[in-house]
């Protein structure tokens, strides 16, 4: 899905994506040069399984453990303005629209999500022939 959005050009990664950290649980910003398209793949998917959810919550789902040396560790949030802006260019893309409780995916981008899932699918029945009958 991540190469599929990298081909769309509504979706490019910001000015800053190269030097943020993906929350405040995290040391260094992330290594792999596609993380931006990996992300908004991963949101849409998200998107897609919970229905309407707002940025706050899907701020708790990309956080984790947040080590606090003596303290312990408890749980942060992940980045809000990294989510925001995600979900800003999938909803320039046509693949997300705001609501009320938050945002939700447009008959369009469920069909974009079904069509990859179909690729898959094919791709795997390919390599694997028993799968055929599932």
């Amino acid at each position: 899905m991540a190469e599929e959005l990298k081909i769309n050009e509504k979706i490019e990664p910001p000015e800053w994506a190269g030097y943020v950290k993906t929350g405040i649980n995290r040391e260094m910003p992330p290594i792999n040069p596609d993380w931006w398209y990996i992300r908004c793949a991963s949101v849409l998917r998200r998107l897609y399984i919970d229905g309407p959810i707002g940025v706050s919550r899907l701020r708790t789902y990309y956080g984790g453990k947040y080590r606090r040396t003596t303290a312990g560790s408890s749980f942060a949030k992940g980045s809000g303005s990294v989510i925001r802006e995600a979900l800003q260019q999938l909803e320039s893309a046509g693949y997300v629209k705001k609501m009320k409780t938050g945002r939700q995916m447009t008959p369009m981008g469920q069909s974009f999500l079904d069509n990859i899932a179909h690729q898959v699918k094919a791709e795997v029945q390919k390599s694997i022939p028993e799968l055929e009958r599932y």
